[in-house]
């Protein structure tokens, strides 16, 4: 059976959601969480590979098990077993094809600046100094909602081959905090490291060091080193996945085992 997973977690001190050789990663941790939980190895996958120091309110994951198991129950022991910073929020029998990664149709992600000096918030709003002009920076992040070649922001190390992403949503917006800004982007897919570069060249355009309209010369170069530098890991966290609606129930099946196993 197929259970999905909804999970929050402050990346700080984690190198990242994949696991890794000799480092602290969130996969790692949900796993041998699950395996004291249920007493058995389970696999987690998740909706997509956040770096180090990246942070989520929203990354999906899934797992599979042999039978049904009590999903608020699991829910309860995951979070008694797991570190502080990380938060099992919801667990859901999904559709027997529900995949946390390849089923994902948009993922939303968040990066938050400041303009003024911080403490509460330092290990999660990166502090930008002088004032980048949000009015320039919104008016060159209209030219990011596009299908396109997104390669110039992309890692020159990912081995991946298809970098064609269609942005539908980017823009700045004031957050509650004095001072304070969200880059929120939204898209089918993102690539490694898509989203710090576009928040540092969009950065260096509200700083007057680019044209305002220097994004569409950028992505037709399809160059990294056209693009401007990756912002900081801690100000970027996932926010939402979002799914086709058919995929996140459970068959009429499940659903009958699971109210008969929910002692």
């Amino acid at each position: 059976m197929v259970y999905r997973l909804t999970i929050e977690y402050d990346g700080s001190g984690w190198h990242g959601w994949q696991v890794q050789a000799g480092v602290p990663t969130i996969q790692e941790a949900l796993e041998a969480a699950l395996a004291t939980a249920l007493r058995t190895r389970v696999p987690v996958t998740g909706s997509g590979r956040t770096d180090a120091g990246v942070h989520a309110t929203g990354q999906v994951a899934h797992f599979e098990t042999t039978g049904p198991v009590d999903p608020d129950r699991l829910m309860g022991n995951l979070n008694g077993l797991l570190p502080r910073s990380i938060a099992v929020r919801d667990i859901a029998g999904a559709h027997p094809d529900f995949h946390a990664r390849y089923s994902a149709v948009l993922r939303s992600y968040r990066y938050r600046i400041s303009t003024l000096p911080i403490a509460l918030s330092r290990t999660s709003r990166v502090f930008v100094r002088p004032a980048p002009d949000i009015a320039r920076m919104n008016q060159a992040a209209a030219d990011l909602i596009t299908r396109d070649d997104y390669s110039s922001f992309c890692r020159t190390s990912s081995e991946t081959t298809n970098r064609v992403c269609a942005v539908s949503r980017a823009g700045w917006e004031s957050a509650a905090e004095p001072g304070a800004f969200d880059f929120v982007v939204s898209a089918d897919r993102f690539l490694h490291g898509m989203v710090r570069a576009l928040v540092g060249t969009l950065l260096e355009i509200g700083a007057g060091k680019r044209p305002v309209d220097d994004v569409p010369r950028v992505l037709a170069a399809r160059d990294r080193r056209v693009a401007g530098p990756a912002a900081p890991a801690y100000g970027l966290s996932l926010e939402t996945v979002h799914y086709p609606p058919e995929l996140l129930a459970p068959t009429s099946e499940a659903t009958s085992a699971d109210a008969g196993n929910a002692d």
